[in-house]
């Protein structure tokens, strides 16, 4: 493998800098890269984490590079998410930052410097097919689906197959500075700062009625785009008893200005979610048919159907939002996926 140049993206954190240790140990030609992305107006860790990244290259002794996408992140992920979002929608800026960003612009940079492969310290493997991680907990292969295959040959996931708690350990046994550093928290490349936060520095609302499902005005809340569909805070319910139980927010209506809740967390009367697809991506040569889906990291897996490779019918009722991402799953294998363009109950 010494002929064979690793491109790795050190983010500052352990996971990929023990991707990076672990292909320096296999006898890869390994250069670390940082990605710098900073916003005005957040707190962007940019700066701790740049210093981070290269305490890692200076221990593993490898070269360091640094490359700053802060404009191209603006444009392609931050922009058009917020526009989704003032449209009532539910985007997933994590996927389109790794669309874009990761496996976009910085691996296309990476690849023009001259690296034959790619890694990242992603939760998730690649052989022949896109895997789940060993760790089920930790795997990310729902925020990879709209990444290319054609990218994914050419990318190496050296934690993949690994616990979080073996990765830990490793970064102690290579005596990488960043061992006992924690994951980060917050908004991918924004900092420590809550999606709700976000929405409301961008997003400027007009406070609006919530209606029950009969459209009796019960409360009120503070904009249509702070909502996605399945939550249950974040409006006011008049304090009546027959509002004391929990509600879910079950439809939005951006012109109006409104929201509909319910006490039902899944729809009442209903068996099935016929989703229809957009901007879909699939990972390898994929049939229809039986299939799990999941459109919420970590969402226990939905029995599903493929139908015609644009529309999947989830075998059970979900108040499932428009824009975010449904990501397909057969065994362990992940079948790419698409971004919810309609959902209808049956």
């Amino acid at each position: 493998m010494k002929n064979r140049k690793v491109f790795v993206g050190l983010s500052g954190g352990v996971d990929s800098a023990v991707s990076a240790a672990l292909l320096k140990h296999e006898g890869y030609d390994v250069t670390g890269v940082f990605i710098t992305i900073a916003l005005p107006g957040y707190p962007c860790p940019a700066a701790e984490d740049r210093v981070e990244a290269m305490r890692v290259a200076a221990h593993l002794d490898i070269p360091f590079l640094e490359v700053n996408l802060s404009k191209e992140y603006e444009q392609e992920v931050f922009r058009p998410s917020i526009e989704e979002w003032q449209r009532g929608r539910t985007p997933n800026p994590d996927t389109l930052c790794n669309e874009k960003i990761k496996f976009g612009i910085f691996f296309d940079w990476c690849v023009e410097k001259g690296a034959d492969f790619v890694a990242t310290g992603h939760y998730a493997r690649f052989s022949y097919h896109l895997k789940t991680a060993v760790d089920s907990e930790k795997d990310q292969t729902y925020f990879l689906w709209a990444v290319s295959e054609k990218k994914l040959q050419k990318t190496l996931f050296p934690v993949g197959g690994m616990q979080k708690s073996e990765v830990r350990a490793l970064a102690k046994k290579f005596g990488l500075p960043v061992a006992l550093r924690k994951d980060s928290q917050g908004l991918c490349f924004l900092g420590p700062i809550s999606l709700e936060d976000m929405i409301e520095h961008e997003v400027p609302q007009t406070r609006g009625d919530v209606l029950s499902k009969s459209g009796e005005v019960i409360g009120t809340h503070k904009g249509v785009a702070h909502y996605t569909l399945g939550q249950r805070h974040g409006f006011d319910l008049q304090s009546t008893k027959a509002h004391t139980s929990p509600h879910f927010v079950i439809a939005k209506d951006i012109q109006a200005n409104t929201i509909t809740v319910s006490t039902s967390r899944v729809p009442r009367g209903k068996t099935n979610t016929i989703v229809t697809l957009k901007e879909i991506n699939f990972i390898g040569e994929v049939s229809d048919g039986l299939c799990m889906a999941r459109y919420r990291y970590r969402q226990t897996l939905i029995p599903a159907m493929l139908m015609n490779g644009t529309k999947v019918v989830l075998d059970e009722p979900h108040f499932v939002p428009e824009g975010q991402s449904l990501v397909l799953y057969r065994g362990d294998r992940c079948l790419g996926g698409g971004v919810v363009e309609s959902a209808t109950l049956t």
